[in-house]
C-alpha cells in the first residue's frame, strides 16, 4: 500500500503568491473581534460568559471573545460524544477517512492561510513557524493517520485459520469518548488529538488550551467544512480541572489525549485511578508533556553546525517547544571556538511583530509564561555559578518579549540545567575535552525528562558510545542535528520518564492506543457431539 507525501513547506519569498495572500489575511483578521463559541454536538453555543484572546506580540490588540463552557455545557458535550458513536462507528474506516483527507484537502488549499494567520496572531509565530506547524504537520498528521489506519485491518489480522475455521480481527474504538487535552504551542498538535482517535471510530471533547482559541476553533471550523458529524468531536473551552472532573463523573470516560505539563498529567493520572470505580472501562492514557532537552558535543564535532543547531533548537519559537534545546555539554575547546561567534549570532536577531517576515523571534505566549521565564534569568543573573553571556533582557510593555538568552554555568545541576523553562534560555555547561564519558553519564541523570537530545561528533565509535549511553535520555535522538523539528512518518514524536508515554504522535503507535480489538472466530463444521477421541475404550 503506497504512502502519501510529506506536504511541502511553502516559502513565502518576496513578492510570492503566497506572501502576498497571508499578508491580506493577517490583516483581515486584525480588523476583527469575532466571538468564538462552544460547538457541542454541531451546534454553536454562546454561553455569555466570556474571556478574550490577545496577540502575545501585540497584548493591547483583542483578537476574539471567547465563550466559555459550564458544567451544563461539558455534560452536554460528554452525552453528544457518546450519543454519536454508534453512527460514527458504522459509516466505516474508509468514510471517516475520506473526511480527514478532505481536511488535509481543505488546509492545504484554501484555509491554509486562515490558519497560518491566525496561528501567527493568536500564538506568536513567525510565518515559517505557522506554515510547518499549522499547516504541513497537520496536513501530514491527517494523511498519515488515515493510511496507518487502513493498514491495521490488514496487519493485525490472525496468522492462522486452520480447515473449517475462519479467524479474523475486528478493529474496534474504545467504548466511550476521549478527552482531549491539547496544547497552545502547536496547533497541529491541538487539532490532532481529537482527531487521531476519531479516524479509528473514537468520538470525544477537545478542551483548547486557553492560549490558543482563535487558531484552534478555525481548525474546528475546517473539520465541520469537511463533513465531520454533530458530536463527534465537542469543541469545549474553559476550565480543565471542571473539564476532567465532568468527564470522570462520566461512566462511559474511555481515554486521555494530553500534550502539557508534566505536573497537571500526573495529577489527571491519579484522578482517573481514584474514578475507576465508576467507569465503564479502563481509560487509555497517552500523554506527551515536558523536557529537558539537550545537546552533548564531543570535541571532534563539526563546530559551525553546532552553532547553527545551538541557535536554531534553543531560540525558534522563543523556545516554545516541548523539543526545543535548553542544555548543552560542550567541551573546554570547542566552546572556546564558537562562543564568541555565537554570541555575535545570535547578537543578530531581531525580535518582534510576527508580521515582520524580518524577525526571527517574537514574543513569548502570556504573563505568566513571561513572568515564569524571566524569574529564573533573573535567578541565574544572581548566582555565582552562572554568567549571562547574551542577552537576558525582557519586556512586556507591548508584548511579552524575551531576549534570547544564554547563561554559563560551572554547576551541572544548577536550576536552569535541570528545569524546564519553555523560553528563550539555553544553558551551557562547559566539561574538560577528556570528560565526554563522564558528561554522557551527567546528562542521563541531571534531569528527570526524556524527550529529545543530539549528539555532535565526526566519529562513529563516539556517535555509538553516546547512542549506547543516552539510550533512555531522549525518545527522539538526533546525530549531528538540533533537538527539534520531529517530521510526521520520519520521526514519529515522544519521550518517556517524566517527558510522557512515549505513543508516537506521527507514527501508528499512537493510533494503536486507540483501538479495542475483537478476535472473531467463525467455524463451519460444527461440533455436533460433546465427547473426544480420547475418551474412547482401548481395543483389546
Amino acid at each position: 500500500m503506497s504512502h502519501p507525501a510529506n506536504e511541502p513547506i511553502l516559502g513565502f519569498a518576496p513578492g510570492s503568491e503566497e506572501r502576498i495572500a497571508l499578508y491580506a489575511e493577517l490583516d483581515k483578521q486584525m480588523s476583527e473581534v469575532i466571538e468564538i463559541p462552544c460547538i457541542i454536538n454541531g451546534e454553536a453555543v454562546y454561553t455569555g460568559t466570556t474571556t478574550t484572546q490577545v496577540i502575545p506580540h501585540k497584548h493591547g490588540h483583542v483578537l476574539a471573545n471567547v465563550h466559555l463552557a459550564s458544567r451544563t455545557e461539558m455534560e452536554a458535550a460528554c452525552e453528544a460524544a457518546v450519543n454519536a458513536q454508534q453512527t460514527w462507528i458504522e459509516i466505516g474506516l474508509e468514510a471517516r477517512c475520506e473526511i480527514f483527507e478532505r481536511c488535509a484537502d481543505l488546509l492545504a488549499g484554501d484555509w491554509r492561510m486562515r490558519v497560518n494567520a491566525s496561528t501567527m496572531l493568536n500564538q506568536s509565530k513567525t510565518a515559517f513557524q505557522a506554515e510547518i506547524d499549522a499547516a504541513c504537520e497537520l496536513i501530514d498528521f491527517w494523511r498519515f493517520n488515515c493510511h496507518y489506519a487502513r493498514g491495521f485491518h490488514d496487519d493485525l489480522q490472525p496468522l492462522v485459520s486452520p480447515s473449517g475455521v475462519q479467524n479474523s480481527t475486528e478493529i474496534r474504538p474504545l467504548e466511550g469518548f476521549v478527552l482531549s487535552i491539547t496544547p497552545f504551542n502547536f496547533s497541529s498538535i491541538a487539532a490532532n488529538l481529537p482527531s487521531a482517535p476519531a479516524v479509528v471510530g473514537c468520538t470525544g471533547i477537545w478542551k483548547p488550551s486557553r492560549n490558543s482559541y482563535l487558531s484552534n476553533y478555525i481548525l474546528m471550523q475546517l473539520m465541520m467544512e469537511a463533513g465531520l458529524p454533530a458530536g463527534v468531536i465537542n469543541f469545549v473551552p474553559g476550565s480543565g480541572a471542571e473539564i476532567t472532573e465532568v468527564c470522570l463523573d462520566n461512566p462511559n470516560f474511555a481515554g486521555l489525549h494530553f500534550t502539557g505539563s508534566t505536573r497537571v498529567f500526573q495529577g489527571l493520572w491519579q484522578e482517573i485511578g481514584l474514578a475507576l470505580p465508576n467507569l465503564n472501562s479502563y481509560p487509555r492514557i497517552v500523554g506527551e508533556t515536558g523536557g529537558k532537552d539537550f545537546v552533548v558535543a564531543h570535541p571532534d564535532c563539526d563546530r559551525q553546525g553546532l552553532l547553527v543547531a545551538l541557535l536554531r533548537g534553543s531560540f525558534e519559537y522563543q523556545g516554545q517547544k516541548c523539543s526545543a534545546a535548553s542544555r548543552a555539554y560542550i567541551p573546554h575547546s570547542v566552546w572556546e571556538a564558537i562562543s564568541a561567534d555565537l554570541v555575535s549570532e545570535i547578537e543578530k536577531i531581531k525580535m518582534g511583530d510576527a508580521r515582520d517576515f524580518t524577525n526571527f523571534m517574537t514574543a513569548v505566549i502570556d504573563q505568566r509564561a513571561f513572568d515564569k521565564i524571566s524569574g529564573y534569568i533573573d535567578r541565574a543573573a544572581a548566582r555565582d555559578c552562572c554568567e549571562i553571556i547574551v542577552g537576558g533582557g525582557h519586556d512586556d510593555s507591548v508584548g511579552y518579549f524575551i531576549e534570547p538568552t544564554i547563561i554559563v554555568t560551572s554547576n551541572p545541576t544548577s536550576e536552569t540545567m535541570v528545569e524546564e523553562i519553555f523560553g528563550p534560555v539555553l544553558t551551557v555547561f562547559v566539561y574538560e575535552d577528556n570528560k565526554f564519558d563522564e558528561v554522557l553519564t551527567l546528562c542521563d541523570t541531571a534531569s528527570p525528562y526524556a524527550l529529545t537530545g543530539s549528539i555532535f561528533s565526526s566519529n562513529e565509535e563516539n556517535i555509538q558510545k553516546a547512542f549506547n549511553a543516552l539510550r533512555f535520555t531522549a525518545g527522539n535522538f538526533y546525530i549531528n542535528d538540533k533537538p527539534t523539528g520531529a517530521v510526521v512518518a520520519q520521526q514519529p514524536f515522544g519521550g518517556a520518564r517524566a517527558s510522557g508515554t512515549n505513543d508516537k504522535a506521527g507514527g501508528p503507535l499512537n493510533l494503536l492506543r486507540w483501538i479495542s480489538p475483537r478476535s472473531v472466530k467463525r467455524t463451519f463444521d460444527t461440533p455436533q457431539t460433546w465427547d473426544y477421541s480420547f475418551m474412547q475404550p482401548d481395543h483389546d
